[in-house]
């Protein structure tokens, strides 16, 4: 029988991102980026699904059973808290276990651009923050929440799939809602959203045309709305947003998001160049009246050269974010190479490695 605890523990004391138990292999766990094993043999889909049924409620056997995967949060007292996507697969079933830190961190201890607290001292509008799947979106988003919590004073609302961190009433009064357990739907619980007097919302991810169309609309009526994208630099996330509805509304949104747009926010992590951990390399572009002119006329593929050119407003583009943290020596020259949009700028740094 698989000890689930045990090694929950275990991710939690190396610092480790992420528990794989998959039926057929042996469980692996990521750590600063990598995948490595930490048991020798493979375990069974017996041992694996009586593991995995121990810590699901019956409407997750039951969603489990029917979509054939079932997202939620599971919490180790005096460990911490996961958030976990049990699935079947060809072997059998697996279960992916994340690692969430028991407390909000700091957005100064996060080591991001100080642009950040003060995009999140907008009243409203929207700011997005994209990256692909363990990039550090929700971390980021959960202190830009905390900021807010801290310093203004309002109703702040999340919706999300499932709750990961948990945010103390400080300033603020904060309402936490998951789909599945309070809510059906994103779009469903935003619609909801619109008429619970809400400040400030997070959308824990914007999936699809209705939830995207509502938190544009709900940016437009004075709502502070923060949501994320798997998407890998600005001008991808502007196309995403726009392309995810028909085509003779695009107009329209492209004008909706030249006025509500506030800041798009697109990170990466990467490990140190200690090997002992991972660094946030962070894009940033801020909706001045420039880049909201190159919106409303659907020319996405300018927003680099407003980001290249917009340092006085705390802008930056990837590829700078990656030269500071060469210079800086806090990641190799090989892996900003490799996370690079120009990676013929980095070649200098591999030649003087070499």
């Amino acid at each position: 029988m698989i000890n689930l605890n045990e090694l929950l523990k275990k991710l939690v004391d190396e610092k480790g991102s992420d528990l794989h138990i998959l039926s057929g292999d042996p469980v692996r766990m990521r750590l600063n980026g990598d995948l490595t094993n930490i048991t020798s043999e493979p375990i069974n889909s017996k041992d694996t699904y009586e593991t995995l049924k121990e810590i699901m409620t019956m409407r997750h056997k039951e969603v489990l059973e029917m979509d054939e995967q079932v997202d939620f949060a599971h919490e180790v007292k005096d460990v911490g808290r996961f958030r976990v996507n049990v699935f079947r697969h060809i072997n059998g079933v697996g279960g992916i276990f994340r690692a969430i830190p028991s407390d909000v961190i700091p957005l100064e201890d996060l080591n991001m651009p100080p642009v950040i607290e003060s995009i999140c001292k907008q009243k409203s509008g929207l700011i997005l923050v994209t990256g692909k799947t363990g990039s550090g979106k929700s971390t980021t988003l959960a202190s830009m929440v905390d900021v807010i919590n801290n310093h203004q004073k309002g109703h702040i609302l999340t919706i999300e799939d499932p709750i990961e961190f948990e945010h103390e009433r400080k300033n603020c009064l904060v309402s936490q809602r998951e789909v599945s357990n309070h809510t059906k739907t994103f779009s469903q619980a935003l619609h909801s959203a619109l008429r619970e007097d809400p400040d400030v919302i997070l959308v824990g991810e914007l999936r699809d045309f209705e939830t995207m169309s509502l938190a544009v609309t709900a940016a437009e009526t004075g709502i502070l709305v923060l949501a994320t994208l798997h998407t890998n630099s600005a001008a991808a996330t502007v196309d995403r947003v726009i392309n995810t509805f028909p085509v003779n509304k695009q107009p329209q949104i492209r004008t909706m998001l030249s006025t509500s747009l506030r800041a798009i926010v697109s990170q990466q992590l990467l490990k140190t160049n200690d090997g002992k951990g991972r660094v946030a390399a962070v894009e940033i572009l801020i909706n001045t009246s420039a880049a909201s002119n190159i919106l409303r006329e659907g020319k996405s593929e300018q927003l680099q050269n407003i980001i290249q050119s917009g340092s006085a407003h705390g802008m930056q583009s990837m590829d700078n974010a990656l030269h500071n943290l060469v210079q800086e020596q806090r990641i190799a020259p090989q892996t900003a190479f490799e996370a690079a949009n120009d990676k013929g700028s980095f070649t200098q740094y591999l030649r003087n490695n070499s």
